[in-house]
């Protein structure tokens, strides 16, 4: 079936740089209806990151409803053009944006770029603008709509989910406990392993995933090895599916803070620590934003999802990527970050239908450690 969309995307910022945000809408060529709309704050940036993060929000969002034709229409001169390749990209911020856009461009059969004037982008302007607004408290957050139902499929939307096996379910588990973890250390790329009560609370969280889930299709893990054993253990009592291992899943990196505690960083480095802490576009010196972080694991997921549609898998991560995978599911703020806890080898349950709807069923489940 061919699916030829409109794509009218825009991104601004309130200081440039400062407090951005981005929209995109996703229309039926054919009709103009509107069938997806995607918004979100861009953190403290630039009008043309701002942009090019509208752009990439907008081309996933087509490839979510399996569109096969792309017509992408922006107010951007700039993106419109680099893209194009009748631009050289020379700012070396934009040049991974761009990348990761020409990236999702490959996967449509055709992709064509048009600038149009700001008037005739008014939807995904007014999309960015809310963003903005949402991220600055002046209007309440608004969840994102899910992809409309096709022109031909009258079916009527309902608040119950539709059937679960549909769904792709996912259990988050994050690792037992390591030496770092009873000491409250930051605990990022180094490789620290699991403690001998880290070794029983990960089979303790195992036991629970098999009580959840009689049909575990792939335990998927963290190379780090806290994690790698954690989801052995995990999948030798699901039944021996093989491990996988996905580099994205990987824990934040938290440069000069590794292996301090919270008390040593806010003591060290005080101003760091309250910009880190104000803003996920901010990462600890020599580190990750949280933003970095939620690019990847949203590629991973994408990947998850393409890849066991209708299955039951395990994802065995850390403290951040999970809180950003339910930071998404929930359709929360930055602020969720900094207020959710996750527990050694807690357990999160989530369900994800093919045309976005998900359900987040528990947040750090912990009854199989006491």
């Amino acid at each position: 079936m061919t699916l030829h969309v409109i794509v009218e995307a825009d991104g601004g910022s309130r200081g440039n740089p400062g407090p951005a945000g981005f929209g995109a809408v996703v229309k039926e060529a054919a009709t103009g209806e509107i069938l997806l709309e995607r918004w979100d704050s861009a953190g403290i940036t630039t009008n043309n990151v701002a942009e090019y993060s509208g752009l990439i929000a907008g081309l996933r969002a087509a490839a979510e409803l399996n569109a096969t034709r792309v017509d992408v229409r922006m107010d951007s001169k700039l993106v419109v053009e680099q893209m194009s390749g009748r631009w050289q990209i020379k700012n070396a911020g934009l040049r991974p944006l761009a990348a990761e856009a020409a990236t999702l461009v490959s996967k449509f059969a055709e992709v064509t770029f048009d600038w149009i004037p700001r008037e005739r982008n008014k939807d995904a302007d007014a999309l960015a603008n809310r963003a903005m607004d949402e991220a600055a408290g002046k209007t309440p957050k608004t969840p994102q709509p899910v992809a409309a139902v096709p022109a031909a499929d009258t079916t009527p939307k309902s608040w119950a989910p539709p059937a679960l096996e549909n769904a792709t379910r996912i259990a988050l588990v994050r690792h037992g406990s390591t030496p770092f973890t009873s000491q409250g250390r930051y605990s990022g790329r180094g490789d620290v392993p699991l403690t001998d009560e880290g070794e029983a609370q990960a089979m303790a969280a195992a036991g629970r995933v098999a009580g959840i889930y009689r049909d575990v299709a792939a335990v998927l893990s963290s190379p780090l090895s806290r994690c790698v054993r954690t989801a052995e253990l995990i999948a030798a009592e699901v039944g021996g599916v093989p491990v996988t291992v996905m580099e994205d899943l990987i824990e934040c990196d938290f440069g000069l803070w590794e292996g301090r505690t919270f008390a040593e960083v806010q003591e060290q480095w005080p101003a760091e620590m309250q910009a880190w802490l104000g803003s996920t576009s901010v990462a600890p010196p020599g580190g990750e934003s949280f933003q970095a972080v939620a690019k990847r694991v949203r590629g991973a997921m994408a990947t998850v999802l393409s890849a066991y549609p209708g299955k039951a898998i395990v994802i065995v991560s850390h403290v951040s990527p999970i809180k950003l995978i339910l930071r998404d599911a929930l359709a929360a703020g930055d602020a969720f970050l900094h207020r959710l806890f996750l527990d050694a080898a807690g357990v999160s349950t989530m369900d994800v239908w093919p045309d976005g709807n998900i359900a987040v069923r528990t947040v750090n489940e912990t009854a199989h450690l006491r």
